[in-house]
């Protein structure tokens, strides 16, 4: 005579050991998986960083082009560069969150609304006979939904713009999410953050850039239907290129005294 097998005491015992099961296999996946969900992480990184840069590549070369840009640590409290910390496994994102390595910032400091600045930030050089080329500098600040992270390249001028772009940002799609559009980012390049004294400048007219403005070289037309996320553009832009952001290590760069 067979046993009962439909019992409530079976069943339970039968669910609680499918779950166990289930629960080791999902956590065995995620640790075997990080070490290529990493990879993958740091290779997305890469591509945006050669994109944004201007610099051409193969999609299965990313790596291998990418030995062409040089990491640098930068202190922003001096402006210059570091070796306090290491280029490789340095975490901006996470060193903004760590009271140790970072500042908080003042109300009328803070107008990329990031609440606290990281100590150091990684720069990517791409240099030429010993001269700076591009610097591509890392970005973020809050826009209407999200704090949108991504990166500034600029000519050795250090202001003259080569590309801009978000590898992570979470704004309305259709919208705000538009910062990601490459019909809106390839607006930037050509264009100054700087004036001729070096005090940044850089506009969003609601109804475009104007040609016949003489400001027209420092205009970015603003998204449509995005007012919060454009001021959101501006003003990351801005505190970052600014004296609390990039500002002194920039100057300490075309002084040749980075």
């Amino acid at each position: 005579m067979s046993a009962n097998n439909d019992t409530i005491q079976k069943t339970i015992t039968v669910t609680v050991l499918l779950c166990l099961v289930c629960a080791v296999v999902v956590a065995g996946a995620a640790v075997f998986l990080k070490p290529l969900q990493e990879k993958n992480k740091l290779l997305a990184k890469q591509e945006s960083i050669l994109k944004i840069a201007a610099i051409p590549f193969e999609p299965k070369a990313v790596s291998e082009t990418f030995q062409t840009v040089t990491q640098k640590v930068v202190d922003l409290r001096s402006g210059k560069f570091t070796d306090e910390v290491s280029a490789a496994n340095y975490d901006q994102r996470s060193a903004a969150k760590n009271p140790s390595m970072s500042q908080p910032l003042s109300g009328a400091e803070d107008i990329a609304s990031i609440k606290r600045r990281a100590d150091f930030a990684t720069v990517y050089l791409v240099e030429k006979d010993g001269q700076v080329e591009k610097v591509i500098l890392p970005v973020h600040g809050y826009g209407l939904w999200s704090t949108m992270y991504g990166f500034l390249a600029l000519e050795g001028d250090t202001k003259t713009v080569v590309g801009f772009g978000f590898y992570d940002q979470g704004e309305t799609p259709g919208l705000g999410g538009e910062v990601d559009n490459p019909r809106w980012t390839g607006i930037w390049p050509g264009k100054k953050v700087f004036d001729e004294n070096f005090s940044v400048k850089l506009e969003f007219p609601k109804t475009g850039a104007d040609r016949n403005s003489p400001n027209y070289d420092h205009q970015i037309d603003g998204l449509a239907g995005a007012t919060l996320t454009t001021r959101g553009v501006e003003n990351l832009v801005k505190f970052w290129l600014g004296e609390s952001g990039f500002g002194p290590f920039l100057a300490n760069l075309r002084a040749g005294e980075a």
